[in-house]
């Protein structure tokens, strides 16, 4: 039966069915939007960059050649009047330096280790290389006083005059018999290395000790009269004396206690008598 009860019931129904619904294609196409829209926001992710592996890096850059090694100063260097060797001892171990002359009988005797072992004990070892390498070699010369490198028969720069004035100068021949015997290639570097010698320098200049007169010989077989004591001047005295003799002074040097003034070594070319030097 119809009353006011029922009419209230059934706006309420009829008010909860029209309610507006949303379709699914709506749903849909929100969702799908609201999608895209999160998607278009959203950067895409970026995968790191990798550095690139280089296989076999650095390989041989250290081989032959090390660091410290290319930060060594050169061995032989030029001052602009020829070149110098700055150290013997690597010098003779390239092969810039001239192989030991074995067809020839003294250099052969020389060129033995056994005879730089003995100018050790006597000389500055740099010194006693020098030594060693002019009188084993045939014409490589290093010259004692101030390390040019050269051949015997070579035109040098003097250290004193102009090259163009020097080249009409006629070069004494004490010069080049000076250069053969001790290796000193210039009459500047010969009176230097005589210094403490004076009154020998002219009789000694360019010849042995069998050509000197005796008191020239006999001032040059002394401690000496100059003021130059440093290690490296007594030492070019001393390579002066011992290369005034055609072995050295090394028999003596081998032999102390032997008399070379009597017996059977009076009569040798070597050492003679009072020729004999002095390692003092």
């Amino acid at each position: 039966m119809p009353g006011p009860r029922n009419s209230r019931k059934k706006q309420k129904g009829s008010s909860t069915r029209s309610k507006p619904r949303l379709s699914l294609e709506s749903t849909s196409s929100f969702s799908t939007a609201s999608s895209d829209s999160q998607h278009a926001r959203t950067p895409p992710s970026i995968s790191p960059i990798q550095n690139p592996q280089i296989v076999n890096e650095n390989v041989g850059l250290d081989d032959g050649y090390p660091e410290e090694g290319l930060l060594d100063k050169p061995f032989i260097y030029d001052p602009g009047n020829g070149h110098r060797v700055r150290d013997t001892r690597a010098f003779l171990s390239s092969f810039f330096a001239q192989p030991p002359a074995l067809d020839d009988p003294l250099c052969a005797e020389f060129s033995q280790e056994e005879v730089l072992q003995m100018l050790c004990t006597v000389l500055p070892e740099e010194m006693a290389l020098i030594l060693w390498y002019n009188k084993s070699r045939s014409s490589s010369r290093i010259c004692p006083a101030c390390q040019r490198l050269y051949r015997l028969g070579d035109v040098l720069a003097d250290h004193t005059v102009e090259e163009n004035a020097r080249a009409d100068q006629r070069l004494p021949p004490q010069l080049s018999r000076e250069q053969e015997i001790s290796g000193l290639c210039s009459t500047v570097c010969f009176i230097l290395a005589s210094y403490n010698y004076p009154a020998a320098i002219k009789s000694a200049w360019g010849h042995t000790a069998d050509e000197m007169d005796d008191e020239a010989w006999t001032l040059l077989n002394s401690v000496g009269d100059g003021n130059a004591t440093s290690g490296v001047s007594v030492g070019l005295g001393m390579l002066v004396r011992m290369t005034r003799l055609h072995d050295l002074g090394l028999a003596q040097l081998c032999l102390p206690d032997v008399d070379f003034d009597d017996g059977p070594y009076s009569d040798g070319e070597d050492v003679v008598g009072e020729r004999a030097p002095i390692y003092a």
